[in-house]
């Protein structure tokens, strides 16, 4: 009984995208594990980009960075 947790920033992911994840996971892992789609568990947990962080910076400050714009 597989559990997929997949954590992304809440940057306006559509239901339709959601649901493209959710399908495309549970495809792979009947693909590739040959689990059961029935009792393969995705869940999608959208994380405001303040309480995200990459090298030490808010995800913001980091693409700021990165892009060499200032935040």
């Amino acid at each position: 009984m597989p559990y997929v947790n997949i954590k992304i920033t809440r940057e306006g992911a559509t239901p339709e995208q959601k649901r493209a994840i959710i399908k495309g996971v549970t495809g792979l892992l009947v693909d590739v594990l040959d689990k059961n789609p029935a009792t393969t568990f995705v869940v999608i947990d959208e994380v405001e980009l303040e309480d995200w962080g990459i090298g030490g910076l808010p995800v913001e400050e980091f693409r700021a960075a990165k892009s060499g714009t200032k935040k």
